[in-house]
């Protein structure tokens, strides 16, 4: 019995881990254009940079066939687009001051971050 509380106590970690505090790496790019690629749950890069006030357009592709994975939310920007499966779809970003503004899916489980500077 105690083995088996202290493997669902240890389940319950790796999933609050892999959800909420899990943090992948910056990934800063030179080009006008970024690509996401989401999969397994995840978006690859999760954080990426862009220059502050200049308008940015990011790529998505979708290889995550999950309903949760199908729309990206912009929080601040007010923006919400649908995720074709296995298509790179381009979102156009406008011109942002410097800040983070938080990209998610629609349960907020797949989570980003730009930061424009």
């Amino acid at each position: 019995m105690l083995i088996i509380n202290l493997v669902g106590l240890l389940l319950i970690a790796l999933i609050i881990w892999w959800f909420w505090l899990y943090q992948p790496k910056d990934s800063a790019m030179s080009s006008d254009k970024r690509l996401i690629t989401v999969e397994n749950g995840v978006y690859t890069p999760a954080q990426i940079k862009v220059h502050a006030n200049k308008a940015v357009m990011v790529e998505f592709i979708r290889k995550d066939p999950s309903p949760s994975a199908e729309t990206v939310y912009f929080e601040g920007l007010n923006i919400s687009e649908s995720l074709p499966l296995n298509k790179i779809k381009t979102i156009r970003l406008p011109a942002m001051p410097a800040g983070e503004y938080e990209f998610h899916c629609q349960l907020k489980m797949i989570r980003g971050r730009i930061t424009a500077r």
